[in-house]
C-alpha cells in the first residue's frame, strides 16, 4: 500500500482573492477548474505543482459570499506546505510586502514554522523541511524558495487514539513522535498528519475558511476499492465510492468525525488536457443537463496578471459574467423568489450572448427564502418595504453605473417574478433609473400608482398564459402604459415558470 496525502480540499468565499493568494502569492499552478460533482453550479479549483502531482494538490470549493465556518473538533484545523530549510526569512519578507497576515514563527517537531492566514482566514503553515522537491511553475519566486509540496495537516479529534489507529490501519501511516497533545503520523512519502487531542474543544462548523476534507493516496482504483470493502465490513463507517474522472475516490469519516477521502494517483489531470495547458479549460461533470448554462453560472476570475473585474462594495451582493466578445451592453438581472445572482444568467446569455451580465442578490429573506422585499402572502406585499428596497435598487443602479463605467444607453434591467416586481416598483417611483427593462411574470405591487412620466422608457412584459398571477401582470402593463412607457407584451403558453421561449421573446425584443 502506498501512503501519503493526495490533496487537501478547503472552502473559499472569494474566488478572486483565493486565486491571487495561491497562484500569485504562493506561486502554485492552477492545474484544474471544474464544476462540482455534487453540484455542477459549484466551482472547484485545484492548485499544485507544474505537473499536478499528488502530494502537492490544494483544492477549493467556491461558495461565493458564503457564511464563515469555524474550525473545531471533527475538522482539519491547519494545512502545512513545505519550503526549503533556510527559506523562512524570504517568506516572512514576502508576506509583509504582500500584506498577508502573519501569525508568527515557531518550532514544531524540530522544524521551523511560519504561520500565515489566507484571505478566508485559514491558517497556512510554511514549514522548513527536507522533503523531495516537486517543480513549481515559473514565477517571481526564486526557484530555491518555491513551495515544494504539502507538508501535512492537523486533525482535531476528541478520540485521538482511535483516530490515529484508524489512519494507521487503513491508510498506511505509521506512528511518529509525540509533541504535547499532538501525535504525529508519517507516510511513505514523508508527509504527515498531526492528530491533536481536542477533548473539550467546540465542534467545528462547515463554511468558508475551513477545510472540507483531506484526501490520502492510493496507488490505483483497485486499492481504493479494496479499502472500501474492508471498511464496509466494520459497519460503523459509512463509505461512498465515486469515479471523479481524474481519480477514483472513497469518502469515509474517521472515529473523530473528520471527513477523509482516499484518492487514486491516476489517471491524473492530464486526462483531458496536455501538461502545458493544465488549468485553462473548464471541466463540467458528465451528464450535466445544460453544460453551457453551468459555464455561464460559475463565477469568473483572472489569473495573476490577467484582466479582471475589480468588485466594489455596493448595496447588493452581485456578480459579473463577461462573454468572450462583449458588445458594450449590460443586462442587470434580478432573480425570482429563492434564487441568487447567477439564476438568470443562462437565460440572459441565450437571449443576448454578447452582453455583459450583472446578476444581483436580493437581501430580504422570509423563512430562509431569499426575496427582494417582504410579502404577507400571495400577492399581498409590504408596501413600506417594497418602496424602501426600490430606493436601494435605484441607488445601486447609480453606484454600479459609476463604479463599473456602464454605458447607460446600453443598459437593460431584467427581472423575474419577485425580482420583476421590485423592478416595476422602482421604475414607477424612480423613472430615471433605467430606459429599457424586461419584466418576466410581474404583478402590480403598489396599492396606488404614482403620477409619473415614463416617456422614452421601453418595457417588455412577458406573461404566462396559464399563470395564476397573469391578471395582476396585465394590470401593471396598464399602469406602465398610462405613465407613457412604450410597453410590448408577449404571452407564452406557460405558467409562472420560465421556459426556453422566454429567451426567444427577449432576444426578439432586444433586436
Amino acid at each position: 500500500m502506498i501512503s501519503g496525502i493526495h490533496h487537501v480540499t478547503l472552502i473559499t468565499g472569494d474566488v478572486q482573492a483565493n486565486v491571487d493568494f495561491y497562484a500569485g502569492f504562493l506561486g502554485m499552478r492552477l492545474v484544474k477548474r471544474t464544476g462540482g460533482y455534487e453540484d455542477a453550479r459549484q466551482l472547484h479549483l485545484f492548485y499544485g505543482d507544474y505537473a499536478a502531482t499528488p502530494g502537492a494538490l490544494v483544492t477549493f470549493l467556491v461558495w461565493p459570499g458564503g457564511s464563515a465556518g469555524q474550525a473545531g473538533a471533527g475538522q482539519v484545523s491547519e494545512m502545512a506546505l513545505t519550503i526549503a530549510p533556510g527559506s523562512i526569512g524570504f517568506w516572512l519578507e514576502r508576506a509583509l510586502s504582500h500584506q498577508v497576515k502573519v501569525e508568527g514563527t515557531g518550532q514544531e517537531f524540530g522544524e521551523t514554522v511560519l504561520r500565515l492566514r489566507d484571505p478566508d482566514n485559514v491558517l497556512i503553515k510554511l514549514v522548513s523541511a527536507d522533503l523531495p522537491v516537486l517543480p513549481m511553475p515559473e514565477s517571481d519566486i526564486p526557484a530555491e524558495h518555491r513551495i515544494r509540496r504539502i507538508r501535512g495537516v492537523t486533525l482535531l479529534s476528541i478520540v485521538q487514539e482511535e483516530t490515529s489507529g484508524f489512519l494507521t490501519r487503513y491508510f498506511g501511516f505509521r506512528p511518529g513522535p509525540v509533541d504535547g497533545k499532538t501525535q504525529r503520523l508519517i507516510s511513505d512519502m514523508g508527509d504527515v498528519i498531526d492528530v491533536r487531542d481536542a477533548a473539550g474543544f467546540w465542534a467545528g462548523a462547515a463554511g468558508t475558511g475551513t477545510v472540507d476534507h483531506v484526501a490520502l493516496r492510493a496507488r490505483d482504483g483497485e486499492q481504493v476499492e479494496a479499502v472500501e470493502r474492508e471498511l464496509r465490513q466494520r459497519n460503523s463507517s459509512l463509505t461512498n465510492l465515486h469515479d471523479r474522472h481524474y481519480f477514483t475516490s472513497l469518502y469515509v469519516r474517521e472515529p473523530g468525525d473528520v471527513l477523509i477521502e482516499m484518492a487514486s494517483d491516476g489517471p491524473g489531470f492530464t486526462l483531458d488536457e496536455t501538461l502545458e495547458s493544465l488549468g485553462t479549460t473548464l471541466f463540467v461533470p458528465p451528464d450535466t443537463p445544460d453544460e453551457e448554462a453551468i459555464k455561464v453560472m460559475l463565477p469568473q476570475f483572472g489569473l495573476p496578471g490577467d484582466e479582471r473585474v475589480i468588485y466594489r462594495d455596493l448595496i447588493y451582493t452581485h456578480r459579473f459574467f463577461t462573454p468572450d466578445r462583449p458588445d458594450g451592453s449590460t443586462l442587470i438581472l434580478l432573480h425570482g423568489t429563492g434564487g441568487d445572482e447567477a439564476d438568470l444568467m443562462p437565460l440572459a446569455h441565450k437571449a443576448a450572448p454578447e452582453a455583459t451580465l450583472l446578476g444581483m442578490r436580493g437581501r430580504s429573506t422570509e423563512d430562509g427564502t431569499r426575496r427582494w422585499f417582504r410579502a404577507f402572502g400571495p400577492a399581498i406585499f409590504d408596501q413600506k418595504d417594497a418602496r424602501f428596497e426600490a430606493g436601494a435598487l435605484h441607488a445601486f443602479f447609480e453606484e454600479a453605473a459609476g463604479a463599473y463605467r456602464l454605458d447607460r444607453e446600453k443598459l437593460v434591467a431584467l427581472g423575474y417574478s419577485n425580482g420583476a416586481n421590485l423592478l416595476g416598483v422602482a421604475m414607477l417611483l424612480h423613472p430615471d433609473m433605467v430606459r429599457r427593462a424586461v419584466l418576466l411574470r410581474p404583478v402590480m405591487v403598489l396599492d396606488a400608482a404614482p403620477e409619473v412620466d415614463l416617456s422614452g422608457v421601453a418595457v417588455l412584459v412577458v406573461l404566462g398564459e396559464k399563470d395564476a398571477f397573469r391578471a395582476q401582470g396585465e394590470k401593471l402593463v396598464e399602469v406602465l402604459r398610462a405613465a407613457g412607457a412604450e410597453v410590448s407584451v408577449a404571452v407564452l403558453r406557460q405558467g409562472h415558470e420560465l421556459s426556453p421561449e422566454d429567451a426567444g421573446a427577449i432576444a426578439d425584443w432586444l433586436g
